[in-house]
């Protein structure tokens, strides 16, 4: 009878069949750990090394990113929070985390939905989770062509080397795997 009490994932993956949603129940509360830890930062700022690599779908609808980042990260995008932020802000209600960073030299606001993480690192303490996005919405609104949507991306500004852009594959270890 042992056997049926050892019913842990492996990987992210149950070995037995489950009735209960135990993989979305993980992945939302590895969700509220990386809002909690966004929380903490916005009102407390970082402590110690602490820092984080936050990645998100660039093609969710309700992102809403310079459109030369758009440009350069159709899909998928990294950004880090440690030294040169502001504005950090957790809307639970509206289900959705903004930033100030800025890219090559110039400052933007970056709104991302919740549902559009896929991944939140703090490499100071090898923690890395992993989330399923949403998936982009089957009927896609036409493009924003607003003038401000529409702005040419500023091809002679020199990279601003505290906005980086870099991979998480040092850190795919730890955290649930989409399903």
């Amino acid at each position: 009878m042992a056997d049926d009490h050892d019913n842990t994932p492996e990987d992210g993956v149950f070995p037995l069949e489950s009735k209960l949603p135990y993989e979305k129940w993980l992945e939302d509360a590895y969700r509220t750990v990386m809002l909690s830890a966004l929380d903490h930062v916005s009102r407390e700022g970082f402590e110690g090394e602490h820092h984080f690599y936050l990645t998100f779908r660039t093609d969710m609808p309700g992102v809403n990113i310079p459109a030369r980042l758009s440009a350069q990260y159709p899909h998928e995008m990294t950004i880090v929070l440690q030294h040169q932020f502001w504005d950090l802000k957790v809307d639970r209600d509206a289900g959705t985390v903004s930033v100030g960073l800025s890219f090559g030299g110039v400052g933007s606001i970056l709104t991302i939905p919740i549902r559009a993480f896929t991944g939140f690192a703090d490499p100071a303490i090898h923690l890395s989770l992993h989330f399923s996005a949403g998936e982009p919405e089957e009927e896609l609104e036409a493009p924003d062509t607003t003038p401000e949507a529409a702005a040419p991306a500023d091809d002679t500004a020199e990279s601003d080397a505290s906005s980086q852009v870099v991979s998480l594959d040092a850190f795919r270890k730890k955290g649930p795997s989409p399903g």
